[in-house]
């Protein structure tokens, strides 16, 4: 096998990915969609005009970034936001029918994924811990649209999943999302907030609101807009928003390992780039990973990843 071909069409991303497999190395193209000043996300219907518009670019520039498409073997695509029954989302349509498109006419074969797969097989992919489809370990999937931690079991092709915690209202992406929003910056808000956390040398404490493994964060979203209407600054704001966050992960992780025991920990997902919380998490857990910031947000090339480990032919 040579070359896979992933395609993601999340409700921020268009994105696609070649994975060349002789050579080891992922080359990728992704457009964020368009969000209004001031709004708090995009709409379904427009995302998946949005990804019908830029889908063929993605595909165009990815194509000049590895000198050409031929030779593509497999095609790998998310087709569903959790590999849960039921789990459907309008946008993922996009790019699930121009794979199956791209699989007929070039006659290979199509593997489909859920979004949150493709998430934690990038992750593993960046961080050099490939070798855990081949073993169990926890997996966080930290986004606007999700904050799950699941048990992952790999099988050598990929991995089962059995969800264990989540977020019961609020996901860490909408919290971080509003609170920039609130302050008047531009969504997505995560790298805005950093850079301003950056600025404050203020510490904040917050105790997360912990139900068993779950946790709530809806209360931050309510401190935040308190902390501003006495007066915060912006980057005070910004630090404990952050800060607050970081915690229910923290919470969230501690209670997962009191029950579970100490497993390798792979912490996915656009919130999971954030500087601050990695180095906090890493040196709490020496069993942490991370993906690189580019494939933390939603991508493309833990599908192609999938899609290369799921076409392997059995060793004779």
């Amino acid at each position: 096998m040579s070359r896979i071909l992933g395609i993601d069409t999340s409700n921020y991303t268009t994105s696609a990915a070649l994975f060349d497999t002789d050579a080891g190395k992922i080359f990728q193209s992704k457009m964020m969609l368009p969000v209004k000043p001031g709004e708090k996300g995009v709409r379904q219907s427009d995302a998946v005009f949005h990804h019908t518009v830029q889908l063929r670019q993605v595909i165009s520039a990815l194509k000049a970034e590895c000198g050409g498409l031929a030779g593509i073997e497999a095609i790998g695509v998310s087709f569903r936001p959790r590999p849960a029954e039921g789990s459907y989302m309008p946008c993922f349509t996009v790019g699930h029918g121009t794979a199956d498109i791209l699989s007929a006419v070039l006659s290979v074969p199509l593997y489909e994924f859920s979004h949150q797969e493709g998430h934690i097989a990038a992750a593993l992919y960046s961080a050099g811990r490939i070798d855990l489809m081949k073993g169990k370990f926890l997996a966080f999937h930290v986004s606007g649209g999700t904050t799950e931690a699941v048990l992952a079991t790999g099988n050598g092709k990929g991995f089962a999943t059995r969800l264990l915690a989540s977020s019961l209202d609020l996901k860490a992406g909408q919290a971080i999302d509003r609170a920039a929003v609130m302050m008047g910056l531009p969504f997505p808000g995560g790298k805005h907030l950093e850079e301003l956390a950056g600025q404050c040398e203020e510490s904040f404490s917050f105790r997360p609101s912990m139900k068993g493994c779950d946790c709530s964060l809806s209360g931050i979203e309510n401190k935040c807009r308190a902390m501003m209407e006495k007066g915060a600054s912006k980057p005070q704001i910004a630090r404990f928003c952050l800060t607050a966050v970081m915690n229910s992960i923290i919470g969230m992780t501690d209670a997962l390992i009191r029950q579970y025991g100490e497993l390798p920990i792979i912490y996915a997902g656009g919130v999971m780039s954030n500087r601050m919380m990695q180095r906090e998490l890493s040196s709490r857990y020496s069993n942490a990973f991370f993906a690189a910031p580019e494939y933390s947000c939603d991508n493309a090339a833990g599908v192609a990843v999938l899609a290369s480990y799921a076409s392997e032919k059995p060793s004779e």
